[in-house]
């Protein structure tokens, strides 16, 4: 897909310097711009590079004056790297422009869906599934029974969704991610062996969220898994069945969630931290990466260790740690000099 200076002017609202007419196709940074792609410059660490780029077209600052000859077409904008990032996002949205049913695929009955579907080749959708407008689902997915699915949600390749979970508006999940697998409920029997609990809840996700590729988010064994609005969960994330995660709290790749634990509102949960179940994490907690959360935790604490502590606590005891084998050479020396006086 190419576009020119002018268009792109048009979208940035910015002022072409140059070739209106120069098309460009691809994204590149500006040390590596070739014929055909677009750069920026933002950092006045690059400078140097605007005058060897040979992308064809340049995003730049209203303020820059050239002082050599350049061989880029210049777009003149406020601020070139929000430009830029407004641009990205475009782009992505126009490369995400699908419609349409391919085939083969399957649309079990009573199916509903809105405007603009993309449904991608070998998909499979379930019984009594409700799906809004602008939905894009990519090859190979399936979607179970009674699923609902919001308005704009974006479903990558080979996303499984397991019956009754329900997905809210302007959802991304990314490819190889499950939601509403069985939680792990097994029951310790007489003769050692274990008996499956059956897990007959769902998985509910609100608007508004995006989930990392190969994450897994498990239905209830009664009731709900409940993923708030504007939650974002990265790569390789655990959420087991029953917990529920508050708005707007991010959480960072291999990161496990154990049952029925509730997280609160805003937090900030690094990668590979993993937490008890049963317990409550407060709103606004900080908690650093590999940490291991054992206890409940109080709105606005940052945690770090395993088993984790007060931030500062954690910092002020590692120095310690850090410092042990002088502290026992010290003790020795004590030991030894207290003797020699005796």
């Amino acid at each position: 897909m190419k576009f020119t200076a002018e268009q792109i002017a048009g979208i940035l609202g910015g002022e072409v310097v140059g070739n209106p007419s120069a098309e460009v196709y691809k994204l590149a940074k500006i040390e590596e711009g070739t014929e055909g792609s677009l750069t920026f410059l933002a950092n006045p660490k690059y400078l140097n590079f605007i005058y060897t780029t040979q992308a064809t077209v340049t995003i730049v600052n209203n303020t820059f004056e050239p002082t050599q000859e350049l061989f880029t077409t210049l777009i003149k904008v406020e601020d070139a790297y929000k430009a830029f990032s407004k641009l990205l996002e475009y782009y992505n949205q126009v490369k995400l422009m699908k419609s349409g049913i391919e085939q083969p695929s399957v649309i079990s009955e009573n199916v509903t869906y809105g405007e603009n579907l993309y449904l991608g080749s070998f998909c499979y959708i379930g019984k009594n599934v409700t799906i809004g407008n602008d939905v894009k689902i990519y090859p190979n997915s399936f979607i179970g029974d009674n699923v609902t699915i919001g308005d704009g949600t974006v479903l990558f390749a080979g996303v499984r969704i397991y019956s009754e979970s329900e997905i809210g508006k302007n959802c991304t999940i990314h490819s190889g991610t499950i939601i509403g697998s069985d939680g792990f409920g097994f029951a310790p029997q007489e003769d050692g062996t274990y008996s499956k609990v059956p897990q007959i809840g769902n998985v509910i996700i609100e608007d508004n969220v995006e989930i990392g590729s190969c994450s897994t988010v498990d239905r209830a064994t009664l009731g709900s898994t409940i993923i708030r609005k504007g939650v974002k969960l990265d790569n390789q994330i655990q959420i087991a069945h029953n917990v529920e995660i508050g708005e707007n709290t991010v959480i960072a790749s291999q990161t496990g969630v154990a049952g029925s634990t509730k997280i609160g509102k805003n937090c900030i949960i690094g990668g590979q931290v993993g937490i008890v179940g049963h317990i409550t994490i407060g709103n606004n907690v900080r908690i650093q990466a590999q940490s291991g959360v054992g206890r409940n935790v109080k709105d606005g604490e940052a945690i770090q260790g395993s088993p984790a502590l007060g931030y500062s606590d954690f910092n002020k005891s590692y120095v310690h740690f850090k410092n042990l084998p002088k502290i026992v050479d010290e003790l020795h020396q004590l030991k030894k000099n207290k003797k020699e006086t005796n």
